[in-house]
């Protein structure tokens, strides 16, 4: 079989999951040097530029559907823009990413920022604008629309216990720390849930929900949608259940919208409609957090590097434990 005449069900296959790490790891150790310097944007750029170079040696025509921004905001890994080394010759992959998932931690020396990458085949992913997007996202084990955007979130959170079989008050949720949230953080509170507040990263923040370690039981609250699209790709790996709504501020981010193809501005994404097929996630950590270690920095220019790795055909999670020498 020639290389350009790939079923489209196998098009993942002919992208080895452990080359996708490479392409975060490089990203993570380039905004490794810059925790805790101050500097947002030249964390940003160096895990941009690094992300840009790996993907050049995958065997891949890719396209970015969520990325840094359209042309006109972004130099490199902008929407619409051709990665990979292949093009017009090999599978045609669909990625989002998100080459720092936490730029302001990065420059604080805060935990949970993460180099992170979601791959599918074409057409697998939605075209997400960079708006925000009201979330919701439980684990696996649950009965199928346990959580409902439509609904309160108290009424959300007493689903969810009854499903579990604990009290309202025993639930834990994780919401990113917010003025806009102060309203959800008081209702949640009031209920009795004991309340996670997050300074950034939300894509780890609704991972965390997959994880019992973490003992969070559900994710609430607004972001953005590009990292809802991310946070779908791995929940569709490893089970569970997100709702997401674009929330718009002006008639700009509207057209935006439309631009990209999205003409129910009111629509509620499940999470089959926000990452579907067969898809790939990866993440590197860059600071220390709750779902991956940060690069280390060791004697001898040794680096070390925690990476997860999942795909949703086979349900296999990966932990990868990296030693580079630089």
């Amino acid at each position: 079989m020639s290389e350009n005449t790939t079923p489209a069900s196998h098009v993942l296959d002919r992208v080895l999951v452990l080359e996708m790490v490479r392409v975060t790891e490089a990203a993570a150790i380039a905004a490794s040097s810059l925790i805790g310097r101050g500097d947002e944007k030249a964390a940003d750029h160096a895990a941009v530029e690094a992300m840009r170079k790996a993907f050049d040696g995958l065997y891949i025509d890719g396209t970015v559907v969520i990325g840094e921004g359209e042309r006109d905001e972004a130099p490199m890994l902008f929407i619409g823009e051709k990665v990979g080394g292949a093009p017009g010759k090999g599978p045609k992959i669909d990625i989002a990413l998100d080459p720092l998932e936490g730029t302001t931690i990065t420059a604080k020396a805060g935990p949970n920022s993460l180099a992170v990458l979601a791959a599918a085949e074409e057409g697998g992913l939605l075209n997400a604008p960079d708006v925000y997007m009201d979330k919701i996202a439980v684990g696996p084990g649950y009965p199928d629309g346990v959580i409902d955007l439509d609904k309160t979130p108290t009424q959300n959170v007493e689903a969810v216990a009854a499903a579990k079989g604990v009290k309202p008050s025993d639930i834990i949720v994780c919401v990113l720390d917010r003025p806009r949230h102060e309203a959800l953080i008081d209702e949640l509170r009031d209920i009795g849930c004991g309340v996670v507040l997050i300074g950034d990263g939300d894509v780890a923040g609704v991972i965390a929900v997959t994880d019992e370690d973490t003992t969070i039981d559900l994710y609430m609250g607004s972001g953005g949608a590009p990292e809802g699209v991310l946070a779908a790709a791995a929940l569709r790996c490893v089970g569970g259940q997100f709702n997401g709504r674009l929330l718009f501020r002006n008639e700009d981010e509207r057209s935006r919208a439309r631009k990209w193809g999205i003409t129910d501005l009111d629509k509620i994404y499940k999470l089959e409609e926000l990452a579907k097929g067969d898809c790939i996630f990866a993440a590197t950590g860059v600071t220390s957090g709750s779902l991956l270690d940060g690069v280390k920095r060791r004697k001898g220019g040794i680096m070390t590097t925690e990476s997860v790795v999942m795909r949703a055909s086979s349900g296999t999670v990966r932990w990868i434990k990296g030693e580079h020498r630089i």
